[in-house]
C-alpha cells in the first residue's frame, strides 16, 4: 500500500507531501489541484508503461506542465507584504514525482536537455531515478541509482555499474527490469503496471461500454468499459456473485442483471420489478449504465495494488451516492483505493468509513496544499539528488 505520494514543480503542486491511507478522498474547491494531483497520479503509473514524455507532451510539454509561479516563496509573499515577482534561477529547471510504500520507494525528476542541434530540445529529459527500500529515502535505503544515462544498483556494501546508455527519455523501468540483475525493478514495474485509472465512463449511444463484447473471461474492466458483459460474467464465475448480487440490489432493490450470450457476443440484460421484459444495455439511462460499470470495477476478481476513481458520482442520481459509498469501501478492504470527489452526499457518506482518509485540497497564492496540513503533519520525504 502506498503511504506517501510526493509532487513537486507540476503545475499547481509546487512542493506537496500527501500522507496516503486505505481509502484517500480527495476534495477541494473547483481549482484547487484535484486534477494535477489526479494527473500527477497518472505520470507516475507513466514511467512503468515507457511514455512519461509522450504524457508531458499531450499536456503541451514540460514547459506548460512546470509551476508557473516564483521559484522560491518566501513567507512575507504568502503574508502580502511584498509582490510575488520572478527572481533569478538557482537551480536547473525541474519536474519531480514520487511515492513510497512499506516496501519500496520511488522517484522521478525531470528536466529539459542542454541546448543542441536538434528540433526536440523541448522534450524532457530524466535526469535521475532512484529506488528504495522502506519509506523514505536515505542513503542507506537505496537500492537503486541512476544519473542521466547511467544506473548503478546496490551490490552488499559497494555499487555496481548495471549500464551507462540508457536513453535519457526512457524511465529505467522500461530499459533494466531484468529478473536476474534488477529484480527490485521488475518487481515494482509490475505493482505500478497494475494500477487502474477509471476516469468518466462515456454513457452516450455510442459509447463503448453500450456495444456486446466477445465471449472472453475479463477479470479487469477495461478503462472505457467496453467489455462491461464480459467483466461482470467473469465476477459470477470465478468472483464473488453474492457481494455482486449485494451491490446491486443495494443501488436499485430488486433488480438482476443476466448475462446472455448471442453468435460468440455476450449481451448484458436488466431485469426491474414491474417491467414485462428485460433491459437491453443500449436502452439503460445514462446513471444506471454508469453505475453498473463501477460495480464491475469495483469487483474486479484481480484487485489492483492502486485503484483511482474520478469523480465517480458523474451522471448518478443524488439517491444513489450512498450505495456508491458502501460500495466504494467495502471495496477498500481488497485494494488501496483515491477517490476525487465534488459530490458533498458522497463525500459525507465515505467520511463514515473508518478507513478513509480525507485530503482536502486548497489554494493560497495559486499554490496547492493540503488543509490544515502543518509542518509537523507532513511525512518525512527526501529527493534524490542529480
Amino acid at each position: 500500500m502506498l503511504q506517501t505520494l510526493a509532487i513537486a514543480h507540476y503545475r499547481s503542486l509546487h512542493d506537496l507531501v500527501v500522507p496516503m491511507g486505505r481509502l484517500n478522498l480527495v476534495t477541494g474547491d473547483n481549482g484547487s489541484g484535484k486534477s494535477s494531483l489526479y494527473r500527477a497520479l497518472r505520470l507516475l503509473a507513466e514511467t512503468a508503461q515507457g511514455g512519461v514524455a509522450a504524457a508531458l507532451a499531450r499536456e503541451g510539454g514540460l514547459g506548460s506542465a512546470l509551476w508557473a509561479g516564483p521559484s522560491q516563496i518566501d513567507a512575507r509573499m504568502l503574508r502580502g507584504e511584498v509582490p510575488v515577482q520572478g527572481q533569478t534561477r538557482s537551480s536547473s529547471i525541474s519536474l519531480r514525482l514520487g511515492f513510497a510504500a512499506d516496501t519500496f520507494g520511488y522517484a522521478i525528476d525531470l528536466g529539459l536537455p542542454l541546448a543542441g542541434n536538434s528540433l526536440f530540445d523541448l522534450d524532457p529529459q530524466i535526469k535521475c531515478e532512484s529506488l528504495w527500500a522502506g519509506p523514505f529515502l536515505r542513503s542507506a535505503s537505496a537500492l537503486v541509482e541512476r544519473r542521466n544515462s547511467v544506473v548503478r544498483r546496490r551490490q552488499g556494501g559497494h555499487w555496481q555499474v548495471v549500464d551507462e546508455h540508457l536513453s535519457v527519455f526512457d524511465s529505467l523501468f522500461t530499459q533494466v527490469a531484468d529478473p536476474q540483475r534488477m529484480p527490485e525493478v521488475l518487481a515494482l514495474r509490475e505493482s505500478i503496471r497494475g494500477w487502474r485509472f477509471y476516469d468518466h465512463f462515456r454513457s452516450d449511444q455510442d459509447a463503448p461500454a453500450r456495444q456486446a463484447p466477445l465471449a472472453t473471461r475479463t477479470p479487469v474492466l477495461s478503462h472505457d468499459g467496453h467489455d462491461l458483459a464480459a467483466a461482470w460474467q467473469t465476477i459470477v464465475e470465478i468472483g464473488d456473485p453474492q457481494a455482486l448480487g449485494r451491490s446491486l440490489d443495494d443501488a436499485f432493490p430488486g433488480a438482476e442483471v443476466r448475462i446472455e450470450p448471442h453468435e460468440g457476443r455476450l449481451h448484458l440484460k436488466f431485469h426491474q420489478p414491474g417491467l414485462l421484459r428485460p433491459l437491453a444495455v443500449a436502452e439503460l439511462s445514462d446513471g444506471t449504465l454508469r453505475y453498473l460499470l463501477l460495480i464491475a470495477a469495483l469487483h474486479t476478481p484481480r484487485p489492483p495494488p492502486l485503484m483511482v476513481l474520478n469523480e465517480p458520482e458523474t451522471s448518478l442520481h443524488p439517491d444513489l451516492l450512498p450505495a456508491l459509498a458502501r460500495l466504494i469501501t467495502a471495496a477498500s478492504a481488497r485494494t488501496q483505493l483515491w477517490v476525487v470527489s465534488h459530490a458533498s452526499r458522497l463525500i459525507a457518506a465515505l467520511y463514515e468509513s473508518p478507513d478513509c482518509h480525507p485530503i482536502r485540497l486548497e489554494k493560497q497564492m495559486s499554490r496547492t496544499t493540503v488543509a490544515g496540513q502543518g509542518l509537523l503533519d507532513v511525512p518525512p520525504w527526501h529527493w534524490p539528488r542529480r
